[in-house]
């Protein structure tokens, strides 16, 4: 072969090495730039599943650890007194900062039988929500919903009673508008908001 010949064919081949290079390379590029969504529903369960394994773990690891020892235990006027929050006082306090965080989720406890007026629904969804988590607790209730111009993934959980202290709690407690809970049953709902596009 002529050496312009074998320049040519190594010029041709270099070329498309080059442009073989350059797509992929921009094809990898690319793809690493595609946004990743993660479906609101999805969000909610992750959420959801934070906050029952926090939950769970300060109640069993420690309250009742606590309670068990006699070194302190749970009361309802925690602040007031040398104890710790209930359970429930737990995940809404934990609740509260994470909605002063800023960064638009917000969670809380809400019942059909409240022990106190600001954990009743506050809309006709988490009404219906939490008749739907009480009938079929296994799944959550979802839906977009809007507070004020804002729109809103909403996702409603059974609140299960877990401990016996909950349910002893929830029937002795003079505010109840209910008093025959038993172990598993659903007292309520955990309300999880996750702002939208709108």
């Amino acid at each position: 072969m002529k050496p312009p010949v074998i320049w040519g064919m190594v010029l041709v081949l270099l070329l498309l090495v080059g442009i073989g290079g350059y797509w992929g390379l921009s094809a990898l590029l690319k793809d690493s730039e595609t946004q990743v969504t993660i479906a609101p529903e999805v969000v909610a369960d992750y959420v959801h599943a934070v906050i029952q394994a926090n939950r769970t773990v300060y109640t069993t690891n420690v309250v009742d650890k606590m309670q068990e020892s006699g070194i302190v235990a749970a009361a309802e006027h925690w602040k007031g007194e040398n104890a710790l929050p209930l359970p429930a006082q737990f995940l809404m306090e934990t609740g509260r900062l994470v909605a002063e965080s800023g960064k638009g989720i917000k969670y809380k406890l809400v019942s059909l039988w409240p022990i106190y007026v600001w954990n009743k629904p506050e809309t006709e969804f988490e009404r219906k929500g939490l008749e739907a988590v009480a009938k079929s607790p296994e799944r959550p209730f979802t839906g977009f919903v809007r507070i004020g111009r804002e729109r809103y993934f909403q996702a409603i959980y059974a609140d299960v009673a877990v401990s016996q202290a909950c349910v002893t709690c929830h029937n002795q407690h003079i505010n109840s508008s209910r008093r025959d809970f038993k172990l598993h049953d659903v007292m309520g709902g955990i309300v999880i908001t996750i702002p939208v596009a709108p």
